[in-house]
């Protein structure tokens, strides 16, 4: 092994605002680090290794991303996360079936219907 995974870091003119924004979907607790940054604990009974750190960065974002999270919906519909602030970038059609959005700061994201269960 070369290296191993330590975070995953997102960039944001409003730490916090993406931050609770962030929270709010995954369930979990958003820490203000005392810096203007921000991270978002998961759920206790969850790994802490599912932290995400969200980064005020004075700069916009000016390109696509070119790394997304990719999320599993609690409902068929990502209704609940558009309620929650994030906007529909492509809906499922004939090429992808899943959605891709994207986050307040226009972060990209795919969300996928509820997991299949066995």
């Amino acid at each position: 092994m070369l290296a191993r995974f330590k975070d995953l870091c997102l960039d944001a003119a409003d730490a916090r605002a993406l931050g609770g924004f962030w929270a709010g979907i995954l369930g979990g607790c958003l820490v203000d680090t005392g810096d203007g940054d921000g991270r978002v604990d998961p759920p206790t009974e969850r790994s802490s290794a599912e932290a995400i750190w969200i980064n005020r960065v004075p700069e916009p974002r000016s390109v696509k991303t070119r790394v997304h999270l990719d999320l599993w919906l609690a409902e068929p519909q990502p209704t609940a996360l558009l309620a929650a602030g994030a906007r529909i970038v492509r809906k499922p059609d004939s090429e992808i079936d899943w959605w891709v959005l994207a986050d307040p700061e226009g972060n990209e994201f795919c969300a996928f219907a509820p997991r299949p269960t066995t």
